[in-house]
């Protein structure tokens, strides 16, 4: 579906593009110093054609008629101008329109048929045909036909060879396109100034016109070339047939058209609403570093430090690759005490015996036949002792002081959530880094955003503490969504808690290594945020806490996780276009600034979360390959939530690298 969206997409604008002369080798002129055409068809009359014998005669005007002929258009800025004075003086023309033209303006066709003026063609893009391949000339024929049968109901037998004059300049390789069609049954006309006059549709041809038919006996002097060489059926009816498929043919021109300038929009729209998505995260991340920095200064006023126990839950299937290093990190936590309770959901590996064997009272290992993460986590609910709850993955490894540092926002009673901060540990191939760069850039500086504005609309499943209270008021973690995470701190936004980000408390997690398995993760992310958003949308119409989600959170996620991610591929395509058949140089400016722009906003996330620079040699590459990703990921969500189908539940394949960065850092740091 998606590549037929792209296709159809990529079609229209090559539409729109040639018939606006946007692409390569729709205009030319002829070759300077060419081959000339033969003397015979050089020195003879300006009118010529082709017989059934294929010899070819040349005619002109009787004596005392001139042809009077327009090149291009038909244009809303001199036609109708033109038109009136030709009617004021009762005088016929020949109008050689230009199928783009015409089909763009059907109105001004009709009106030029309907006043007695004759029409022929001027190929549908004015362009050269000596400089163009047989099939091309062919095409540019038949699509001016098709907008003259739809928008007047004609066809025409008389055909100007753009960019040229008289027959004296004719070039070979131009009579030898003119002489293709002049088999066809093509009348070629040209022009010598005497009894056919040439001028190129403009106001400076109207002003000429009204000048010339001032002349006395001009009215009966000047006419058509039909009526000037005697000529029967210049133009004719078409079939109903033929009539629909222009009406057709410039229908789907209007649509090209419109399309294209929808896209021009849509990207400076889309440009804009970037510009000024990045300037607020600027802002507000500044901001908050501000709050951060006032609250730890010494001497500010200071809530009184959270010292009670913690129950941590750890939901784990098949996670025996990294279930013990999760289970160290959070016994070696600075906090006085943790009570760790680990959920095995029917794994068919050793995660169950693995977290057994660690010996430690505060270790409590509950097992249960697979229901899914969100019935694990509540059975860690039921069996938690105490009233602050932190809830971490299975392959989760906290930094020593995490705990700590997390509940401390818990002593504000306005609080009912705190989100950590998550880091990708296994960061160490291109993909690693991508991912590195994701949650730095998007997630984590987004958090700031949220907790500012108090619309956080995720807590991670990695890292995150809760009020047993609180989770008890929303009735636990519900099994409506795939996004169980983002479903729960919704809920707890509309019950009126706030939810905060705390940066200093740090998680490490493993990210996907594959591209398989980042597709499945990042479809089940984005498939349950959908369930979650569809969920709690009435909050756009709340008041409280729970407007602010609504209002500034969900509509976030609405533009810049949904809408824009799938109008991105339309934008590509159309960025492509511009790159190979516009202004090149203007398109890969724009790229050169849109990456800049990036790589600042990187350096900005990187420095604030005091992390090394050097993942941004990868980000030129990231917009290429890996946010392409990402948007088809939300695509593929978004058909398959509007199609009501169910996603199951995937899991990733875990290879215990949670900590690889960190490990790394340290050995560096002691060596």
């Amino acid at each position: 579906m998606l590549c037929l969206t792209l296709l159809v997409a990529a079609t229209a604008l090559v539409f729109a593009g040639y018939g606006r002369h946007e692409i390569a080798a729709t205009g030319g002129t002829p070759a300077a110093g060419c081959v000339p055409a033969p003397a015979d068809v050089r020195k003879g009359e300006p009118v010529l054609r082709v017989d059934g014998a294929g010899a070819v005669e040349s005619a002109a005007p009787s004596d005392g008629k001139t042809a009077l002929t327009y090149d291009g258009g038909p244009s809303p800025e001199w036609t109708p101008q033109l038109l009136d004075v030709l009617a004021a003086r009762q005088v016929k023309a020949t109008f050689f329109l230009t199928g783009s033209a015409a089909a763009a303006h059907p109105d001004l066709v009709r009106r030029i048929v309907a006043e007695g003026h004759e029409i022929g063609s001027h190929t549908y893009s004015d362009v050269e045909l000596g400089q163009v391949s047989g099939s091309r000339a062919a095409l540019e024929l038949s699509f001016t036909q098709n907008a003259l049968a739809g928008s007047s109901g004609i066809g025409t037998r008389l055909l100007r060879l753009p960019h040229t004059a008289g027959l004296g300049t004719l070039c070979a390789d131009t009579w030898e396109a003119g002489h293709r069609a002049a088999a066809e049954g093509y009348v070629i006309v040209a022009a010598d100034g005497t009894s056919v006059r040439q001028y190129t549709g403009s106001a400076q041809a109207v002003d000429e016109t009204e000048r010339l038919l001032a002349q006395r006996g001009a009215a009966a002097r000047y006419t058509s070339v039909g009526a000037a060489l005697g000529l029967d059926g210049t133009t004719y009816p078409v079939s109903a047939l033929a009539e629909w498929k222009g009406a057709a043919f410039i229908a789907a021109q209007g649509a090209s058209r419109w399309f294209a300038d929808g896209m021009t929009w849509l990207l400076a729209a889309a440009g804009v609403i970037t510009a000024v998505r990045l300037a607020l995260l600027f802002g507000v991340a500044r901001l908050h570093v501000r709050r951060t920095r006032a609250r730890r200064r010494r001497g500010a006023p200071r809530m009184p430090p959270v010292t009670d126990p913690v129950s941590v839950i750890v939901p784990a299937y098949n996670e025996e690759a990294g279930i013990e290093a999760t289970i160290r990190s959070l016994l070696a936590s600075t906090h006085e005490y943790v009570q760790i309770v680990v959920v095995d959901d029917g794994s068919t590996d050793r995660t169950f015996e693995i977290a057994e064997s660690v010996e430690d009272p505060r270790v409590m290992v509950v097992r249960q036949p697979n229901a899914g993460k969100a019935a694990a986590l509540n059975t860690g609910i039921g069996w938690a002792r105490f009233d602050i709850i932190v809830m971490i993955d299975g392959d989760t490894v906290f930094e020593p002081d995490a705990v700590q540092r997390l509940i401390q926002p818990l002593a504000d009673p306005r609080v009912g959530a705190v989100s950590g901060n998550t880091k990708v540990g296994n960061r160490q191939g291109v993909l690693g880094r991508w991912q590195h760069l994701e949650y730095v850039i998007g997630f984590n500086l987004d958090r700031r955003m949220y907790d500012v504005l108090e619309c956080m609309p995720t807590v991670p499943g990695a890292i995150g503490a809760f009020r047993r209270d609180a989770l008890a008021r929303v009735g636990g973690v519900s099994e409506d969504t795939l996004a169980e995470d983002t479903d729960l701190t919704m809920a707890l936004c509309r019950d009126g808690w706030r939810v905060v980000y705390e940066e200093s408390a740090i998680a490490w997690t493993e990210a996907p290594s594959t591209v398989r398995q980042l597709w499945k993760q990042r479809y089940r992310w984005c498939y349950g945020t959908l369930q979650a958003m569809w969920k709690h949308r009435r909050a756009v119409v709340e008041r409280g806490q729970s407007g602010k989600l609504g209002r500034r959170g969900l509509l976030y996620l609405l533009l810049f996780q949904t809408v824009l991610p799938l109008l991105a591929p339309l934008v590509d395509v159309f960025a492509v276009y511009g790159l190979l058949f516009q202004d090149a140089g203007q398109a890969l400016g724009v790229w050169l600034g849109f990456t800049a722009v990036q790589v600042a906003t990187a350096v900005y996330a990187l420095r604030l979360d005091r992390e090394r620079f050097e993942p941004i040699w990868t980000l030129p590459l990231q917009i290429f390959v890996y946010r392409q990703l990402m948007y088809l990921v939300v695509v593929q969500s978004v058909v398959t939530a509007l199609l009501g189908s169910r996603l199951r539940w995937h899991r990733m394949q875990r290879t215990g690298t949670a900590t690889e960065t960190r490990d790394r850092d340290r050995t560096a740091a002691v060596g």
